[in-house]
């Protein structure tokens, strides 16, 4: 059996995987360089709302796993953080309802977004398969696949640079849910990352699961982004459906 990485070796692998994160993804490509018509953003907007109200679900799925206290406590944030909250007189509507204004911003309605009836089923079927995944993998494996957070900072960057310059319609204030993550999935990142190189570092065999996990969460991903860009390739050739 061959030794383990070293911890920075391991960390070196696991950020490598950036070559397969879907901001190369030919939709998302298009989406960065301004040739997404407002109909195909519109498009992409609700059916990511499909994945935006499944990651607090996920996240208790994990915690509902999870025997060890310290890890939760600090977890339960990431749903907070989705989902909102109103404690103590401190409220924060939470990225769901972030998400919902985007849709907004991009001149969906409200129910556009929240009926999920423009959600493609293929789609529906890689969010749920995320969610089942935290439901039932040993959480150890579950904290690992959220490690596609170590890439998002700069997609989010990304829109936030580019989409007021490239899709000028798009109402400014749609876009703090990406504001929000550039902090958010920074602190997820040093949470999950630091557990994953505590846990999965003590044998090599273990490091390559992570490693496969983590492929699986992109792989995952890039799923979603086909998914989305059939659907709108469909509408573009045979119209909307009623």
């Amino acid at each position: 059996m061959a030794a383990p990485l070293s911890r920075e070796e391991f960390e070196a692998r696991l950020r490598g995987k950036s070559a397969s994160y879907h901001i190369h993804h030919p939709f998302h490509v298009m989406m960065a360089e301004g040739r997404l018509t407002k109909a195909q953003l519109q498009g992409w907007v609700a059916n990511r709302y499909l994945y935006q109200v499944a990651i607090p679900v996920k996240d208790a799925a994990i915690m509902s796993n999870c025997p060890d206290r310290e890890l939760r406590r600090e977890w339960i944030q990431r749903v907070l953080d989705h989902d909102g909250y109103d404690i103590g007189g401190i409220k924060d509507d939470g990225g769901i309802e972030a998400w919902i204004r985007l849709g907004e911003a991009v001149g969906l309605s409200r129910e556009d977004v929240t009926s999920q009836r423009l959600v493609s089923p293929a789609a529906r079927f890689a969010v749920d398969a995320y969610v089942n995944f935290a439901r039932q993998r040993p959480w150890q494996e579950a904290v690992a696949s959220s490690l596609t957070e170590l890439f998002a900072p700069h997609i989010h960057q990304q829109r936030l640079d580019t989409w007021p310059q490239m899709y000028p319609w798009v109402d400014p204030a749609g876009l703090q849910y990406f504001r929000n993550r550039l902090t958010q999935a920074r602190r997820d990142v040093a949470h999950g990352l630091r557990f994953t190189l505590d846990y999965f570092s003590q044998s090599r065999a273990l490091q390559e699961r992570a490693l496969e996990i983590l492929q699986f969460k992109l792989d995952l991903l890039w799923a979603l982004a086909d998914a989305i860009m059939l659907q709108q390739c469909e509408i573009a050739i045979t119209g909307p459906k009623a």
